[in-house]
């Protein structure tokens, strides 16, 4: 159950078509499941408007599987699994109905919902080699019903393509800004946009890029107001962030 599903419920209530007791009944669930390996967080859609997450790595393909079959059973309408091995990916689809991206490593299972942000969000890389770590925070945002425009290898290595896209840049709600190497994408944009900017860095790069930790450090001392920063690779993060940016009540699309 998530905040929509609880809200309708407590509307019924008042209407008088459903009774109190029976009402309290399917709020009066466990607020998790306890699945021996696992406690499955199933009010975290109520508390956070936002379902509990599947992270995929360090979890075996039969765990991941019942993780998210007693999120379906709990009625959540879409499980997102991040960091997901193909191996998984196999042995979960042969019984759910599992969507799998292998270049994000990113499942989804259930339908996607209508975007219902107040704006657009969009997701900049410096290079096609970043876009692994793009497509996890734009599915992310986009399973949190989010409208997502895809920009990406629009680097400062050639200025000229991200200067195309002027007008996407000043018209987003939010944006994420994913680079690795020096990671200088995000203060570009920064300078560039009147939103808040999530910079994520990558462990794209040669090896004084030192696993994406230059990027990091870049993007921590951006001379450039408005910039928040996740860690290395954290894509999801900084989809899941953006996301609650823009559900907030504010600025609205025109």
């Amino acid at each position: 159950m998530d905040k929509k599903d609880l809200q309708n419920l407590l509307e019924q209530v008042a209407r008088g078509s459903v009774k109190p007791e029976e009402a309290l009944l399917q709020i009066k669930v466990e607020p998790y499941k306890d699945l021996g390996f696992a406690k499955v967080d199933t009010h975290r859609g109520i508390r956070q408007g936002m379902a509990e997450v599947i992270y995929g790595a360090g979890k075996t393909k039969e765990q991941i599987l019942k993780i998210a079959q007693t999120m379906v059973l709990d009625h959540e309408k879409t499980v997102l699994i991040t960091r997901m091995s193909q191996e998984a990916a196999d042995y979960v689809g042969k019984e759910m109905d599992l969507h799998y991206d292998s270049h994000s490593r990113t499942g989804v299972i259930g339908e996607m919902p209508t975007p219902d942000g107040v704006g657009r969000i969009v997701v900049a890389t410096g290079g096609t080699s970043d876009i692994p770590v793009a497509e996890e925070a734009a599915l992310t945002a986009e399973i949190y019903g989010n409208e997502v425009l895809r920009l990406y290898d629009v680097g400062v290595a050639g200025m000229h393509r991200l200067m195309d896209h002027v007008e996407d840049i000043m018209s987003a709600r939010v944006i994420i800004a994913i680079a690795g190497m020096e990671g200088a994408l995000a203060s570009v944009i920064g300078g560039m946009a009147d939103c808040p900017v999530i910079a994520v860095p990558t462990s794209v790069g040669y090896g004084a890029n030192f696993g994406g930790l230059s990027a990091l450090l870049s993007m921590l001392n951006s001379c450039a107001s408005g910039i928040s920063v996740v860690n290395i690779d954290n894509g999801f993060g900084a989809g899941y962030l953006a996301s609650m940016i823009n559900h907030l009540e504010g600025k609205r699309k025109e």
